[in-house]
């Protein structure tokens, strides 16, 4: 039972990896021994994060613009070209849209699914061979998409696109994950509530009052993103498979 939660020598892709979430589970995979991989459409943000991180392990920036499929045809390939083997891969790139639903555009609809559901499948699809090389029956390789407690239940918010994609997020985990398994890929999902991060940055101003609705009485922090995200690529969460881990500090059980 020793060293359950481990992941010390993998090899990890983290999208979206300059800021918020990423940043923060990238940061948790680098000081625990994990060469990672991370990747955003900004450059120079980008780097900033990675030359943070590489103070404290292996921290490589490969940019990319993973909103079209060209895009993601061509950051897998660079993955690969470096790694023969994959062990873990986070699908947390993500965009957001807002506008009542009268002037819903068809753009912030289109670009949220784009980004949020179809670049997701097909970078996951590109990068089977360096998972499934990576994978074994005792610690399979893992993939972790990003969803959201928006959709889960109503986000009070009119983030129609963004709520959508989010629970087609949490189903093509169970999809996936069904698919998967076989190949010694587990494929999870995260669906975080309230962290800081330029998404919610709009909410900066009502955030300690919104801390204090929920039942943990705070908003979740680097710990709490990366934490989870060790235990779903550890041999302590082997046998978890095709699953939506709510992290939002008892939001959604409170709902």
């Amino acid at each position: 039972m020793k060293n359950l939660f481990d992941i010390a020598g993998k090899v990890a892709v983290v999208t979206g990896g300059s800021r918020g979430i990423g940043a923060m589970i990238a940061r948790g995979f680098v000081e625990n021994g994990v060469k990672t991989y991370i990747t955003a459409r900004k450059l120079e943000e980008l780097k900033a994060t990675a030359e943070e991180l590489s103070t404290l392990g292996q921290c490589i920036a490969l940019p990319s613009n993973l909103a079209s499929l060209e895009g993601v045809n061509a950051f897998a390939a660079a993955i690969r070209e470096r790694e023969s083997r994959l062990h873990i891969l986070v699908n947390n790139a993500g965009a957001s849209w807002g506008a009542p639903i009268d002037e819903f555009p068809e753009s912030g609809w289109d670009k949220v699914m784009d980004l949020n559901v179809k670049s997701l499948f097909f970078l996951t699809r590109e990068l089977l061979p360096v998972l499934r090389a990576a994978g074994s029956a005792e610690d399979p390789a893992r993939v972790i998409n990003i969803g959201s407690m928006n959709g889960i239940t109503h986000p009070h918010m009119d983030n129609y696109s963004y709520s959508a994609s989010k629970a087609a997020v949490h189903h093509l985990t169970r999809h996936l994950g069904a698919d998967l398994a076989r190949q010694h890929i587990n494929v999870n999902a995260i669906a975080p509530g309230h962290f800081p991060s330029k998404m919610t940055a709009h909410w900066a101003d009502a955030a300690d009052e919104m801390a204090r609705t929920y039942p943990r009485g705070r908003i979740g922090n680097a710990e709490d993103a990366a934490g989870t995200a060790i235990y779903l690529c550890s041999r302590a969460s082997a046998w978890v498979v095709g699953h939506t881990l709510v992290l939002d500090g008892g939001v959604v059980a409170a709902a």
